[in-house]
């Protein structure tokens, strides 16, 4: 876990970008890059290898963004990645560890809940970077309902991802939701807000049956486009009898073998 200190000073030091930018919603990441003479490139460097990557060398900061993982020149996976990089440049130790040799060159990959204190550090300054607290906050209480049409608004106005946009909502949002990632039917990772009743899943590492990702894991649907309800007892562990027939709704969003559900009850 991040000491609560580090995440406060992250925070403030992305907020101070923000502001010397003095950004609206998009920041201008290129006119970063430019002012603390950062060369970014942008290149092939196979599909499924890492998004971005930082280097040190004879004294000067590179940053390698790699195109052949959806990170197209200023889309909003490539924001991501280029805001976590800077991550690993503008944080003190990351940036030190790197100049030193102590912290090596590594392959970051977004759009997924970290484990490493290094890459969590990292996401949460890009989240605070492209979608600042105050102003995030003060878009999303214009909403007076959640739906998933407030993370895809949320998504368009700030050029994130969907994902991205999720996992910030999931941790500075006015309702509880969960996120769940899976892919060929597996689940590799879940977020959820505080507040949201149910912390796990049933059978743990396999997609539950009640969730609607499952369905398209068993080719039953091959796309979705619409929220869906489901029912607490068929997707999460500690229901009480009571509750059983208690109605969440699932957004998911499938790309070949990968679904992205995001959960939430009315």
């Amino acid at each position: 876990m991040i000491d609560i200190s580090s995440l406060s000073k992250i925070k403030k030091l992305a907020g101070t970008i923000c502001g010397n930018f003095n950004a609206g919603r998009i920041i201008p990441l290129h006119l970063i890059a430019e002012s603390e003479d950062i060369e970014v490139f942008y290149d092939h460097y196979d599909k499924g290898t890492f998004d971005g990557m930082t280097v040190y060398d004879d004294n000067q900061f590179y940053i390698h963004i790699n195109i052949d993982n959806h990170n197209r020149y200023d889309s909003p996976r490539s924001r991501f990645t280029l805001a976590h990089e800077f991550g690993h440049y503008f944080i003190d130790t990351h940036r030190i560890g790197l100049k030193l040799g102590i912290l090596e060159p590594h392959p970051s990959k977004i759009d997924k809940v970290q484990f490493d204190r290094i890459e969590r550090e990292a996401d949460y300054f890009a989240a605070c970077l492209l979608m600042p607290e105050e102003s995030f906050q003060r878009d999303l209480y214009k909403r007076k309902k959640f739906s998933f049409n407030v993370i895809d608004e949320l998504s368009k106005e700030y050029n994130v991802s969907k994902t991205s946009c999720a996992l910030r909502f999931a941790e500075i949002g006015n309702h509880p939701i969960k996120i769940v990632y899976a892919e060929n039917g597996n689940v590799k990772w879940q977020k959820n807000s505080q507040g949201f009743p149910y912390w796990n899943l049933l059978n743990d590492k396999k997609v539950p049956e009640g969730l609607v990702m499952a369905d398209y894991f068993k080719n039953i649907k091959t796309s979705i486009e619409n929220p869906e309800k489901i029912f607490a007892m068929d997707c999460f562990e500690g229901v009480k009898s009571e509750d059983s027939r208690r109605v969440f709704y699932e957004h998911c969003i499938v790309y070949e073998n990968c679904a992205l559900s995001i959960i939430w009850e009315d």
